[in-house]
């Protein structure tokens, strides 16, 4: 099967969507599929296809500028058509990755003007503001506009297959009459490392952005207060980019005495060995949207449990309990270590191939 991926932005470690997606290119070219990626809004300054290496296995990626003008945009869109002539185009959506503000206006004309004897897949990794309680009447508003794009991508695309990564935004694109079967997403971070069974700590790690709001201190005082139930000492490990929250959660560790290390950003085996290593994982990502985190995805990839500290977020409706994470509250830390489900990378590309196959 030959399958045109379409994202917005293809740079290297810089971008979740983008980095998924490629890793998902190079499963399914290793598996017999052609596979190429076309990122619309790159971050890129000048039109370029290149090889892109993922895994040992080079994946053909097409890199618009986000400051190209949308008449020669669809020209090189449709070049590309031209020569790959894909069986399908896979959309993978979210709405910041084709205008800054959220809004891209532009698309679901854009996407309606192509060309070609494909079908169409969209994959909605993020779907609209507003969802959640919590959510400002600027944020309702916003998702309203963010929902009427979404369905006319939809309708514009008639599209044929559409897949997201949760049931709760499963839950919102049924109530649209969208329906959406779950495809759960791997992890950025390839897993290479082998475990090292005997370790000084207790290990807990934090990879990636850490979100404001999170209830970092409150964990950390209870954590102290069950910390009898580890046989090792504690320690932190913050690995990524963390972002500017890091110093004050560095500052709670130093309070309390307990050790830590801040590694930045590093290379894709180095944070593999650090996960193995780990015995949680945290993660600031509020409990609903966990699913939809490649943090969490590489977290359960390396077989770590993982630990929601994260803000208050509920959603207006749809709620419903996430087996493999242990969700934080206040007063009430109870870390037992779950069975975690061996879904990857694997799973994830044949679950993919099959389900389209059918259609």
């Amino acid at each position: 099967m030959d399958i045109l991926f379409i994202c917005g932005s293809a740079e290297l470690g810089s971008d979740g969507v983008g980095d998924y997606t490629r890793r998902l290119c190079g499963k399914l070219i290793k598996a017999g599929h052609k596979a190429q990626i076309l990122a619309l809004c790159d971050q890129t300054i000048y039109y370029t296809s290149e090889s892109q290496v993922v895994e040992e296995t080079a994946v053909m990626v097409h890199r618009i500028p986000a400051s190209t003008v949308n008449k020669q945009r669809l020209i090189w869109l449709q070049a590309i058509l031209k020569e790959f002539e894909p069986d399908w185009i896979s959309l993978q959506y979210v709405p910041y990755s084709f205008n800054p503000k959220g809004l891209p206006f532009w698309l679901p004309s854009y996407l309606k003007k192509i060309r070609g004897n494909h079908k169409w897949h969209i994959m909605f990794h993020e779907l609209w503001l507003g969802i959640d309680a919590e959510s400002s009447l600027k944020h309702k508003c916003i998702g309203r506009l963010q929902q009427l794009i979404a369905k006319k991508i939809i309708r514009n695309t008639k599209t044929d297959f559409v897949n997201t990564q949760n049931k709760l935004y499963q839950y919102f694109l049924r109530s649209h009459n969208i329906n959406a079967e779950i495809l759960p997403i791997c992890g950025n971070i390839p897993l290479t490392a082998i475990k090292k069974e005997s370790r000084e700590f207790a290990q807990f790690v934090l990879f990636g952005t850490i979100h404001k709001g999170a209830p970092f201190e409150d964990f950390i005082e209870d954590l102290m207060i069950t910390s009898s139930q580890f046989s090792k000492p504690i320690k932190f490990v913050f690995i990524g980019k963390n972002g500017p929250e890091l110093t004050n959660y560095t500052a709670i560790l130093d309070f309390y005495n307990i050790r830590y290390e801040v590694l930045g950003i590093q290379p894709e085996n180095v944070i593999s060995q650090v996960l193995r290593n780990s015995d949680f994982g945290i993660s600031t990502t509020p409990y609903y949207q966990s699913e939809k985190s490649g943090v969490y995805a590489a977290y359960k990839e390396h077989q770590i449990n993982t630990i929601c500290v994260s803000r208050s977020w509920t959603p207006s409706k749809g709620q419903y309990v996430i087996p493999q994470i242990i969700k934080y509250e206040k007063n009430n830390l109870n870390i037992v270590p779950v069975e975690l489900e061996a879904y990857n990378l694997n799973n994830m590309a044949t679950q993919f191939i099959n389900s389209i196959s059918v259609v």
